[in-house]
């Protein structure tokens, strides 16, 4: 039997369950529903304010809301039946709405439906409705669980003392915890921009003009009743677009969330060195196979894994972002295919965020590996020895002249011991309170503020 057809994207394969709620708004469903919604509510508000003798009872206005909270498979069905017939995804949605208002009894304002609309009109207010859900309540929950968990992290690990490096060398020591901070700060300001942002949307007609509006009723102000609608819908009002809202803050939100995928792939990076230096410890899972011939191996997968998930999101939202912010003249299609990807960027976003939780739940800090790490790499106590001695020779307790030469000549590419440490310190011609600090002085305690930094994440 030959092969039937499969999905195509992991996201809808191999993924589908960790994703499976994103699609709920960011799918071809999601936005059918959506413009069913815009379209019944653009009939509500007309009839709201008695034009062309359109009136409704509150029964009816809810009745007519109800086709839009019930939207399901069978009218996701029906809009494909239509559209196979009209060739226009927004014309077949207006179709299914009639449908709904001739069982519902209200033929009488059928004519009104889609009135004085362009495809754009309520293609842009459906995207941003989708878009905005879809971050409300499905990827921003996913970041601020990974954000309180790297939080937890963070604070429980604030004292434990860590070797740095910069340029991949031993440099001046700091704390694990400080280091997940940074993290977790870098992450939340961008979390925080993203959920305060606000999407904009128009509903102005063929050309952003309301031309069809004003000459099929002068006197009413239809700027007033679009920004009302407009805002009624939960975004920004535009008033100046051509055919197409400018998705300029589409682009931003799209840009927003590459960056917070760039720092998760930084923190997987990190997170994935630490584990191969023997710094953090993998808990193995039950059952879990590693490798297929060692039996050994605990590999950090779910970091891997998010790591090239972050890199395709990245991607996605970035070529998204470049090609929403053109269009030619008052209007082209480009951005209608471009739009129809916002689920695939945000479901690699989502995906990658979901195995970095599950991959920090499966981690523990090799404490003693770090203060193994610490104890080898003496040397780096050279910045404080350099600076307590330059500070003194300021203050005129030492007559030793370019500290940093001397320290210089003592450190740099060697390995010290504890007790040459000492003998040069014991050597030194400076104070004895300074003397006294400096041979207390280890790597371990040499973390400076680090531990307090991480209550800046409060």
């Amino acid at each position: 039997m030959a092969l039937s057809p499969q999905p195509l994207s992991p996201l809808d394969g191999r993924y589908a369950a960790t994703v499976s709620e994103l699609s709920l708004h960011l799918s071809e469903a999601g936005l059918n529903r959506a413009r069913v919604h815009v379209e019944i509510e653009w009939l509500i508000r007309l009839a709201e304010e008695g034009l062309f003798g359109a009136h409704l009872s509150g029964r009816e206005i809810a009745s007519l809301r109800d086709v839009a909270a019930s939207f399901s498979d069978s009218d996701v069905a029906r809009i494909a039946e239509l559209e196979a017939t009209t060739r226009h995804d927004v014309k077949a949605i207006e179709y299914l709405v009639r449908e709904h208002l001739e069982r519902l009894g209200l033929s009488r304002i059928a004519e009104l439906t889609h009135f004085a609309c362009t495809s754009e009109d309520i293609n842009n207010l459906s995207y941003g409705i989708t878009l905005t859900t879809a971050i409300r309540d499905v990827w921003s929950p996913a970041v601020h669980t990974l954000l309180a968990a790297l939080t937890a992290l963070a604070t429980a690990e604030r004292d434990t003392p860590m070797l740095a490096r910069t340029h991949g060398q031993p440099a001046t020591p700091t704390t694990f915890g400080k280091e997940i901070a940074v993290f977790a700060h870098r992450l939340g300001r961008i979390v925080t921009e993203i959920d305060a942002l606000q999407l904009t949307g128009k509903f102005s007609g063929a050309t952003g003009t309301y031309s069809a509006h004003i000459v099929a009723a002068p006197d009413v102000d239809w700027l007033r009743i679009s920004r009302d609608f407009v805002e009624s819908l939960g975004l920004e009002w535009n008033p100046l677009t051509t055919q197409i809202e400018s998705h300029d803050t589409q682009a931003v939100l799209l840009s927003r969330i590459s960056h917070v995928n760039r720092i998760l792939h930084n923190l997987c990076t990190d997170v994935w060195t630490y584990i191969s230096h023997g710094f953090i410890t993998q808990i193995p899972v039950k059952g879990a196979t590693g490798s297929s011939t060692m039996p050994h191996k605990v590999n950090p997968i779910r970091f891997e894994n998010a790591e090239a998930n972050l890199e395709i999101a990245s991607a996605l939202g970035d070529a998204l972002a470049a090609t929403l912010v053109t269009s030619r003249m008052q209007r082209d299609l480009t951005d209608s295919t471009t739009q129809r990807n916002f689920g695939v960027a945000l479901g690699h976003s989502l995906l990658a965020i979901h195995n970095i939780i599950a991959g920090l739940g499966e981690i523990s800090v090799n404490r003693q590996a770090l203060l193994d790490d610490l104890g080898n790499n003496l040397e780096v106590l050279g910045e404080a020895i350099q600076t307590v001695l330059r500070a003194e020779r300021a203050a005129g307790t030492t007559s030793i002249d370019n500290p940093y030469e001397l320290l210089k000549e003592l450190t740099r590419g060697k390995k010290l011991t504890v007790d040459a440490l000492r003998a040069f310190i014991e050597e030194l011609d400076m104070s004895d309170e300074g003397k006294q600090r400096l041979l207390a002085l280890t790597p371990a305690t040499y973390t400076g503020l680090a531990s307090g930094l991480v209550d800046f994440l409060r």
